[in-house]
């Protein structure tokens, strides 16, 4: 028993036990449910009882899968290192060297001393019940190494018959899709220069039918905002897994001497039902230091109010409307600086305009600070449009092969940040922004894919070192300037991941404020972030990206559960619109405190035409519900709808939360003025309440609280 080492990790309702007897790397035996307090004994049985069958045609010495699969080990799937030494140590073998617990902490060195390759991983449960590793190579011999990839794996067991995943496109992210969980491999790979609007941004396995609030669900995360892979693998050995790690483009992983790459961290979240999954990623961001720790505030942002046109007079006007209606905060978005008339040209001349500033930006920024908002500004820093000073003095900054250009994206390029002049240009450039104008939020946009994404000074592939750039950019901007907020805006929503967040305070959920688009949107984006952390604006009636028109009181609520703005001309807006949506905005401030803090619910039911999603009180003392028709239903009303998540054995009053919008088309019965329901919160999940019918495209909130 003494060679036999195998370590519990426990945490927030979760199992994580590692086998660390070597000689070969960390193996999991188990990922679920917490298991108690295991002894010695114990965990020596867990791991007797998970030994391998020796088939009649397999391995004689058939072992389970490591943290990072090894095909030396009899692992026929995607290893976990994929490299090697001019053709050379093509297959690692990695023996044990040492394991360090703290806490729910585990610290694992390896080598491979005929490879030459040192291997560090770091595993943790975090206190939310998320698992997440990550690991370190490094080359020990005398010549160059290869990583060609380097990914981490978590197994899954065979009762994972399911996955959801999800793709989706510029207006149009996070679109789930379902499909059986057979053998091969399930891969989702993105070589996009970003996270992607197609990204899956969760890869899940569950049991047969799972759904928000049933069905056991283990999520994988790649927590990196550049070229990554996410996938999900079953063997004909009966083992599956699920992981991810970056998709290296080639050279990207060339290793000198003593040379080492890292990882990006992979986040595995267990539970029951896709709710439990997605609370353990929003507990975990809610307790990082770097959370947003003051009330999120009502934005107006200026691009579908104004979009180029940018003078004084209006943009003073539209922020006094802003005020008037209660914002707090007035972003200037795309047009401020030299040569920017429209989407052709300017992009990398970061000084203001002086055509259409004579006094710099300090009048606007004057008028808006001195009404009490703060001032946030846009910029697109990682891209160049041709037609700039800086790209005429700088071509070579361009990302590209070196012998031709990409093709551009929205009359644009990518500016090559692993370039140290083109990284300090850009720092000084922002920096002398921030300290020049009284700036507290920048809306940080990234508007193309990158094609050809190379290093025309030295024929490299680019995209790893632009990453690791943006991120030291961003943190440096931050350490220079306390209390500055950035939001990570990329086409919309296509840079949404746990590597950015952990230097920027919110994403922009997507380019479209077409509200029944955005129901769909903010649902499937929530599995990963709270909703303080989602941009959702009230934008004008018809919306721009669909054509569609939609009230106002369906436009606020649907931006109401998250960080709620607005993106609209509300200048030129009657007086009875700006009363309303003034309504709105204090709705927003009243509700925040919960909406920002407290437990995501959803419901299923089968069917898209109704959704319901809600808002619960981490000490169950209240909630807030949207019942939500997105489209008409087949049968005349929708029968009664669950409430989820509330306290079993308490007793709630549900009434209509006071809104300033119309009445819904027909009342239930118990919706009258002062009308309410007392029924426990058992009886609220398991049978509900009748909610009134509702046009298309129309929803009504439930304000429920502890009596």
């Amino acid at each position: 028993m003494s060679n036999i080492k195998v370590l519990q990790l426990r945490s927030a309702g979760v199992s994580l036990v590692l086998d660390c007897s070597g000689p070969a790397l960390p193996s999991v035996l188990h990922w679920g449910a917490d298991l108690g307090s295991l002894d010695e004994a114990a965990l020596v049985g867990l791991r007797q009882g998970a030994g391998a069958v020796q088939t009649g045609n397999g391995l004689d010495d058939n072992k389970p899968v490591a943290i990072i699969p090894e095909y030396s080990a009899g692992w026929f799937g995607l290893p976990g290192l994929n490299g090697h030494r001019d053709g050379h140590d093509f297959s690692a073998s990695f023996q044990l060297q040492s394991v360090a617990q703290t806490g729910n902490t585990v610290q694992v060195a390896a080598t491979d001393t005929q490879a030459g390759l040192k291997l560090d991983l770091t595993i943790e449960l975090t206190d939310s019940g998320l698992v997440r590793a990550k690991a370190e190579l490094t080359n020990t011999g005398t010549s160059a190494y290869t990583v060609d990839g380097l990914v981490l794996a978590l197994p899954v067991p065979t009762e994972a018959t399911e996955l959801l995943d999800m793709t989706g496109r510029h207006i149009g992210e996070r679109v789930p899709q379902r499909h059986a969980f057979t053998q091969g491999a399930h891969i989702r790979d993105n070589r996009r220069g970003r996270t992607g609007a197609d990204a899956t941004l969760l890869l899940i396995a569950g049991t047969r039918g799972f759904d928000f609030g049933t069905g056991e669900i283990w999520a994988v995360h790649t927590a990196w905002s550049g070229n990554h892979r996410s996938y999900a693998e079953r063997g004909m050995s009966g083992y599956a897994v699920i992981g991810g790690g970056e998709l290296l483009l080639p050279g990207e992983g060339r290793l000198q001497p003593e040379g080492s790459y890292s990882t990006p961290w992979i986040y595995g979240s267990y539970g029951i039902g896709l709710d439990q999954v997605s609370t353990r990623f929003h507990e975990y961001l809610r307790a990082r230091e770097t959370h947003p720790k003051t009330d999120r505030p009502v934005v107006l942002n200026t691009w579908e109010a104004v979009y180029f046109d940018l003078d004084l007079d209006k943009l003073k006007a539209l922020a006094d409307a802003a005020a008037e209606v209660g914002a707090e905060r007035f972003v200037l978005d795309d047009g401020w600086f030299r040569g920017r008339r429209d989407d052709h040209a300017g992009l990398g001349d970061w000084y203001v305009d002086e055509g259409i500033w004579p006094k710099g930006l300090h009048p606007l920024v004057d008028h808006v600070t001195g009404l009490g908002l703060q001032f946030g500004l846009w910029v697109e820093p990682e891209m160049v449009n041709p037609d700039s000073d800086l790209a005429r003095e700088h071509p070579d900054w361009i990302l590209a092969t070196g012998n031709r250009m990409p093709p551009t994206a929205r009359h644009q390029q990518g500016l090559n940040l692993g370039i140290p002049a083109a990284y300090d240009y850009l720092l000084e450039r922002l920096d002398s922004l921030l300290n020049e104008y009284d700036i507290s939020y920048l809306k940080w946009d990234h508007n193309r894919d990158f094609v050809d994404g190379g290093n025309q000074q030295t024929g490299a592939a680019g995209i790893h070192e632009q990453t690791l750039a943006v991120y030291r950019l961003l943190d440096e901007l931050k350490r220079r300037h306390p209390g500055l907020e950035i939001e990570s805006c990329s086409s919309g929503g296509a840079r949404v991941d746990l590597g950015i967040l952990e230097r920027t305070d919110r994403v922009w959920g997507s380019d479209s404020n077409d509200a029944l688009e955005r129901q769909k949107i903010q649902r499937w984006t929530q599995m990963l972030l709270p909703p303080e952390l989602i941009g959702c604006h009230v934008g004008p009636p018809k919306a721009h990206t669909t054509g569609r028109t939609q009230s106002l009181a369906f436009r606020a609520t649907t931006a109401l559960f998250g960080h709620f703005g607005i993106e609209w001309d509300i200048s030129a807006a009657s007086p009875e619109e700006r009363a309303e949506l003034a309504g709105w905005v204090a709705l927003h401030k009243e509700l925040r405190p919960l909406l920002h803090t407290g437990k995501v619910v959803r419901a299923d039911r089968g069917s898209d035409d109704f959704l319901l999603h809600g808002v619960v009180a981490q000490d169950g003392s209240r909630a807030v519900y949207s019942a939500v028709q997105m489209a008409q239903s087949i049968t005349s009303d929708l029968g009664r709808v669950r409430l989820p998540g509330l306290t079993k054995d308490r007793v709630y009053r549900v009434r209509k939360t006071a809104t300033p919008g119309p009445e819904p088309r027909h009342k239930a019965s118990w919706w009258a003025d002062g009308g309410a329901v007392d029924l426990t919160g058992a009886a609220l999940a398991a049978v509900g309440v009748q909610v009134p019918a509702q046009w298309p495209e129309t929803a009504i909130l439930l304000d429920v609280q502890a009596i």
